[in-house]
């Protein structure tokens, strides 16, 4: 994995890339399916919709690893199936969703998966890059089958 953090125009933003042993409709599939994204994406079961296109919205509401759980919804700003998805989370006191993409290069039957996401300060983007990582963990586990899939 490669990380590349660089403070922009917009702000601070991360990327991580990633390449997992998975076609790119088994990981377009994890991300976009309410039922296999709970299963590896810390969510309480039950809690994820899904309406994947462009204006679509979705909800999750995740569990911490203490055992807390917050609410997220927001929106999906761009769609192209099995090779991008541009993700907007509601901020509060926010006019415009924080976005988050994910990008996907199919290889040999292998995902090179890039995400990645600007921020308003270093906080902001060191909190959202460890969210992240954290997320690519479990995706990898999951689709290697380490996480019930």
């Amino acid at each position: 994995m490669s990380t590349e953090q660089n403070p922009a125009a917009e702000g601070f933003s991360y990327r991580l890339t990633r390449t997992l042993d998975a076609p790119a409709e088994r990981v377009w599939q994890a991300w976009t399916t309410p039922e296999q994204y709970a299963r590896w994406a810390y969510a309480a079961p039950g809690s994820v919709e899904m309406d994947v296109r462009p204006g679509g919205a979705w909800k999750a509401t995740m569990v911490t690893p203490d055992g807390g759980q917050f609410p997220l919804t927001g929106s999906y700003l761009d769609v192209a199936e099995n090779r991008r998805l541009v993700v907007g989370m509601d901020v509060a006191g926010k006019s415009a969703p924080a976005a988050m993409t994910l990008e996907l290069d199919a290889e040999d039957g292998r995902t090179r998966i890039v995400l990645h996401q600007s921020c308003d300060t270093a906080e902001e983007r060191d909190m959202a890059e460890q969210g992240s990582t954290m997320l690519l963990d479990s995706l990898g586990a999951f689709l290697a089958g380490g996480a019930g899939s």
